[in-house]
C-alpha cells in the first residue's frame, strides 16, 4: 500500500547516478544519457505528467526522450505515455501487447467495475474517470516477439520476452553493463509474493509454466539490481537469485502437485484443500491470493471449467434458481441462519456463509442472517493474513453487509 500511494508532492528519487523512479499506482523509470532519456513504463493518464516533472525538476533540465519502453499493457503503466511521447520517440513493446490492450478495452466496463470495488483504497474516483474519459491507446513504433536491443548513450539495453507474468506482453528491460533488470510485474505487485496466476478482479489465467520459464530467463542474466513496477529496487545477486528461486520453485510445486493430484483423480476442491507449500518454499508474503486460488489457476489452465461433479453445470441454471425451494422445505430463513450461526460458532465461515447465501437470497431484509454473515465475513477476515485481494473483498463485503443492515 505504501509502495503504491500516490503522493504528487513527493519527488522522483535517483537509484543511482543516471536511473530515476517516480513513485505512483506504477512507477515510473528513467535511464539518462547524453545522447537522449529512455522511460521505463510511464504511470497512469493523470499521474504520468507529474513523473515527467518530478524527471526534469531532479535533473535541472527538461527530458530528452527518445525511447518509451512498456513492461506490460496495463493502463498504470502505459496511461502517461501522452506525456513523455513526442517527434522521434520510438515506443517499444512486445508483440502481444495489441491482444493485452485488447482485453481491457474490450471489457472495460465489466473490468472497471470489478476493480473498482476491490482497488478503491488505492485507485480514487478521479482517477478511474480519468481513464475512462481521458486515456489514449500509444501508437507503437517497435514490437517483438523474443528479444530486441538498442544503444543509446553508449548504453546497452536488452529487452527480453518475459510472459509468464502479469499478463502475455510481459517483457524485461536488461542493462548488461551494470547487470540491472526491470522486470516490471513478472514477479508480481509485491515483491517475494506468489505470482499472480489468477486475481480477484478477473483476469485471463496466467500459466505456472509460464512463469517458471520466465523467471528463469531473468536468472539466467545474474542481476545484481532488480526493479519492479511498485517496490523498492532489490540490491544484491545472491539475494535477487534465492529470492526469484523460492518463488519460482513454489510455482512448480503447486504445479506439480496440481497435476499429479489430478492424474490421481482427486477433485478440485480436494487440492485446493490439500496442497500446502513446504516451509522451504513459503513466500515472502501471499500477495494477491492463496495457494488454494492459484491450484485452481493450474486446473482450470489445463481443464477448463466443466468439472464432472454435476449434470448441472451444463446448463444456465445455477443453485440458487431452487433457494426458495430449498429454504422452505429447510423451515425458512430462522432456520438457515440458525444453522449459519452454528457453524460460525464451531469456527466454519465458509459453510455459514453458504446458508446465508440462501436465506438472504430469499429475504435480503432477514436481520439474523445479515448478522451471521457479518459474523462470518469478519472471521475470515481475521483469518485471511496479508492476502490482498481477498482482504479488499472482505472488507468490501462487510461494508455492503453492515448497510444492509442499517437499512
Amino acid at each position: 500500500m505504501r509502495s503504491d500511494a500516490w503522493e504528487p508532492d513527493r519527488g522522483a528519487e535517483a537509484i543511482n547516478d543516471h536511473i530515476l523512479m517516480s513513485r505512483g499506482i506504477g512507477n515510473s523509470y528513467l535511464v539518462t544519457s547524453e545522447s537522449g532519456d529512455v522511460v521505463v513504463t510511464t504511470g497512469t493518464v493523470t499521474q504520468g505528467p507529474r513523473h515527467r516533472q518530478r524527471f526534469e525538476e531532479l535533473l535541472g533540465r527538461p527530458l530528452n526522450v527518445r525511447k518509451i519502453v512498456f513492461t506490460q499493457s496495463h493502463s498504470n503503466h502505459i496511461g502517461g505515455w501522452p506525456a513523455f511521447n513526442g517527434p522521434d520517440v520510438e515506443t517499444i513493446a512486445q508483440r502481444n501487447f495489441a491482444d493485452g490492450r485488447l482485453d481491457w478495452t474490450l471489457l472495460a466496463e465489466f473490468a472497471g467495475r470489478r476493480a473498482g470495488r476491490l482497488f478503491s483504497i488505492v485507485v480514487d474516483e478521479e482517477d478511474r474517470q480519468a481513464q475512462r474519459t481521458q486515456a489514449v491507446e500509444p501508437v507503437l513504433t517497435t514490437t517483438f516477439d523474443d528479444s530486441y536491443s538498442f544503444e543509446i548513450g553508449g548504453r546497452q539495453f536488452e529487452l527480453y520476452s518475459v510472459p509468464g507474468g502479469e499478463i502475455t506482453d510481459g517483457l524485461a528491460v536488461w542493462l548488461p553493463s551494470e547487470r540491472i533488470v526491470f522486470t516490471g510485474n513478472l514477479l508480481g505487485a509485491l515483491y517475494g509474493q506468489l505470482p499472480h496466476l489468477y486475481t480477484l478482479r478477473g483476469d485471463r489465467i496466467r500459466s505456472a509454466r509460464l512463469f517458471v520459464r520466465s523467471v528463469n530467463r531473468v536468472l539466467d542474466l545474474e542481476p545484481e539490481m532488480l526493479i519492479t513496477a511498485h517496490d523498492e529496487p532489490i540490491v544484491g545477486s545472491d539475494r535477487i537469485r534465492a529470492d526469484l528461486t523460492r518463488v519460482r520453485d513454489a510455482a512448480q510445486y503447486i504445479h506439480d502437485e496440481t497435476v499429479g493430484g489430478m492424474n490421481a483423480g482427486k477433485d478440485l476442491w480436494t487440492l485446493m484443500s490439500e496442497i500446502a507449500l513446504p516451509s522451504n518454499l513459503q513466500p515472502l508474503s501471499q500477495g494477491r491470493g492463496r495457494v488454494s486460488w492459484y491450484v485452481r489457476a493450474v486446473w482450470e489452465e489445463y481443464a477448463g471449467w466443466f468439472r464432472f461433479e454435476s449434470t448441472t453445470e451444463l446448463y444456465p441454471v445455477p443453485q440458487r434458481a431452487v433457494w426458495s425451494e430449498f429454504a422452505e422445505l429447510a423451515g425458512g430463513p430462522d432456520v438457515l441462519a440458525r444453522h449459519a450461526a452454528a457453524h460460525v460458532k464451531a469456527g466454519r465461515p465458509v459453510e455459514a456463509l453458504h446458508f446465508t447465501d440462501i436465506a438472504l437470497g430469499v429475504d435480503p431484509r432477514h436481520r439474523t442472517a445479515r448478522e451471521v454473515q457479518i459474523a462470518a465475513l469478519e472471521t475470515l477476515l481475521d483469518r485471511s493474513g496479508d492476502a490482498w485481494d481477498e482482504v479488499r473483498w472482505l472488507e468490501t463485503e462487510l461494508e455492503l453487509a453492515h448497510a444492509a443492515l442499517e437499512q
